[in-house]
């Protein structure tokens, strides 16, 4: 008998898995359905989203309140809908410069008001009431920096509570008592899954409550819930889901939530090949919200074993955008081999609303624990310094054939006053004077490759041209103007 009621269980545990699995990947299919449109870039802006929250204010399936307000007197808002006698509470963008969350709560909040999915949405809506709170630091967000006008950073505020974002945080929480509590986040696109090339491009924590990392009752159900989720991520994006570090912050928002008695789940967006925007990464988020939200409101979670927890693979920070293998380079006289680890480091235009790329070597020699997003085998390779030329490209045969020569850079008295350029070449000011070439950490990758007495590749500003195709067609950012 008792053999009979496991095969039963577990035959019921599958499909009602199987069932919840069909779901998710029809949320993953229609995705663009609700995508909320006026949001497709990563640098949005607090005045971007009042017409959508006014549109919320507007509709009478939701209640929208001014919770509190930014240092430089900006609403705080909070968006709620449901009837459930069970709160959850989302929060986003605490950190200025970490909005893909944000976005996927407005797309969230889309398919929460459409008409279909509505048995789905009437599972949720009728034992959950959701509470959003959208860009906690718009102050932040409005120069796209991590830290509030204060200048503090609002996750390390949990015990002073300083800055009234903090203490609406704090407040929201106490008043709902929220049974889960969902702190998004964007984190490095450097960290990858642990002994692996991949990039954690979402990151899960259930964070602890002390330094002991102790799991009780309300540590556990985080930790069932992001084992359903990264079941659900693994579809979409397998091998990129990693473990956040849980060790103890006693100042932290996330350490403290669970402390207070709320399952804290942290997710992390990471990094995700040729998603610049983050734009795949904002649907992947999308999707785990919802699929979190369906097994929490049925309660299939709770069976989930939390030993699967710890199967997930730490982060780990070993990622470059470019990584060049057993690259020769020349040396005093003497051929070294060596690995470069390149870094495009993303600098703010004025306005804070785009952005230029100025790149840098951040690590060589041996990096062969090492990853990038692009990795090029440099064996038989050697690195050529950058020639400088003055005049026109076109006395060359365009800028393809200033780079097959080995120029890196154009000299001329007529360079624009940008910080860089759209061309895949560096250009300077006549009379410029640049440093000597050396190969070394902190310094910009420009540079060629020869292989048998001919340049084949450029790496400018840390991009890698294949000079033997046609360069429109290849990964460049931009180059850089010197002046």
């Amino acid at each position: 008998m008792l053999r009979i009621i496991a095969v039963v269980l577990i035959w019921f545990l599958g499909f009602n898995c199987q069932a919840q699995e069909t779901i998710t990947s029809k949320l993953y299919e229609t995705y663009e359905t609700y995508k909320e449109p006026t949001l497709n870039k990563r640098r949005i802006k607090y005045n971007q989203l009042q017409p959508l929250i006014q549109r919320f204010e507007a509709n009478p399936k939701f209640e929208v309140q001014k919770v509190g307000e930014s240092i430089e007197g900006r609403d705080l808002k909070l968006i709620s809908i449901g009837s459930g006698d069970q709160n959850i509470f989302l929060w986003s963008q605490m950190h200025g410069d970490e909005p893909t969350a944000t976005q996927s709560i407005f797309d969230i909040l889309n398919f929460l008001d459409a008409r279909d999915f509505k048995d789905e949405k009437q599972e949720i809506l009728s034992k959950l009431k959701l509470h959003f709170l959208p860009m906690l630091n718009p102050d932040g967000a409005e120069v796209y920096q991590r830290r509030n006008a204060l200048g503090i950073d609002i996750n390390r505020d949990a015990l002073r509570l300083q800055s009234p974002e903090g203490r609406t945080l704090k407040r929201i929480r106490d008043s709902l008592d929220a049974k889960f509590g969902f702190n998004l986040h964007d984190q490095s696109t450097y960290y990858n899954a642990e002994l692996t090339d991949k990039p954690a491009t979402i990151s899960y924590l259930a964070t602890a409550y002390n330094y002991e990392k102790d799991i009780n009752e309300v540590r556990s159900n985080a930790m069932k819930v992001i084992v359903y989720m990264n079941n659900i991520i693994q579809n979409y994006a397998p091998g990129q889901v990693g473990r956040y570090s849980d060790d103890f912050e006693p100042r932290a928002f996330g350490d403290n939530i669970a402390k207070w008695g709320t399952s804290l789940i942290l997710i992390e967006s990471g990094g995700y090949r040729n998603d610049v925007e983050k734009q795949e990464i904002r649907k992947l988020n999308y999707v785990s919200i919802l699929s979190a939200l369906y097994t929490i409101a049925k309660e299939s979670y709770v069976d989930i074993p939390i030993e699967d927890y710890e199967k997930i693979p730490r982060n780990d920070r070993k990622l470059f955008d470019l990584k060049l293998e057993n690259v020769t380079y020349k040396l005093m006289g003497n051929d070294y081999i060596l690995d470069l680890g390149i870094h495009r480091r993303e600098v703010d235009l004025e306005g804070h609303q785009d952005f230029y790329y100025k790149s840098m070597i951040v690590d060589q020699g041996d990096l062969s624990t090492y990853y990038g997003y692009e990795t090029f085998d440099a064996s038989g390779y050697t690195i050529v310094p950058p020639n400088v030329f003055q005049g026109e490209p076109k006395n060359l045969g365009g800028i393809l054939g200033a780079l097959k020569q080995g120029i890196g850079y154009l000299s001329s008295n007529k360079i624009s006053s940008n910080a860089f350029t759209s061309e895949p070449i560096n250009q300077i000011q006549l009379g410029y004077q640049l440093p000597s070439f050396k190969l070394a950490v902190g310094q910009n990758p420009t540079f060629f490759l020869e292989k048998e007495g001919v340049i084949t590749h450029a790496v400018i500003n840390g991009f890698l041209l294949d000079l033997s195709q046609d360069l429109e067609h290849q990964n460049f950012g931009n180059g850089l103007m010197y002046r």
